[in-house]
């Protein structure tokens, strides 16, 4: 099993699940399953479902999943900054249709 330090899971251009199970000391499979269900907040698991393939990708980011080793960083904590996230970019959403809007009456008061 490899064993990686901190400075090299920042300079992978790609995390993989076997790359962050050796970093935790657990199983690739850990890993994933983990992912899938939400209880390891180390990055995102993505269900790919079409008529032709049902597979997983899994987008693993270095600052949490070294947070996650060290026990910075928790379900909750993620949860939260999720949420914080999902509040700026429907604020931002809504910012940009009233920009929008404004831009098109401007451009019917020139017509």
């Amino acid at each position: 099993m490899g064993k990686y330090t901190d400075e090299e899971i920042r300079n992978f251009p790609k995390i993989t699940c076997k790359i962050a199970a050796d970093y935790l000391g657990i199983s690739p499979m850990a890993v994933s399953i983990g992912m899938r269900n939400d209880l390891l907040p180390i990055g995102f698991a993505i269900h790919n479902e079409d008529q032709y393939t049902d597979s997983w990708s899994y987008q693993i980011i270095a600052e949490r999943l070294i947070a996650y080793k060290y026990g910075k960083i928790t379900t909750v904590q993620v949860q939260n900054i999720e949420k914080n996230l999902n509040l700026i970019i429907t604020q931002f959403e809504e910012m940009k249709r009233d920009l929008l809007f404004i831009l098109s009456e401007s451009v019917e008061l020139e017509a």
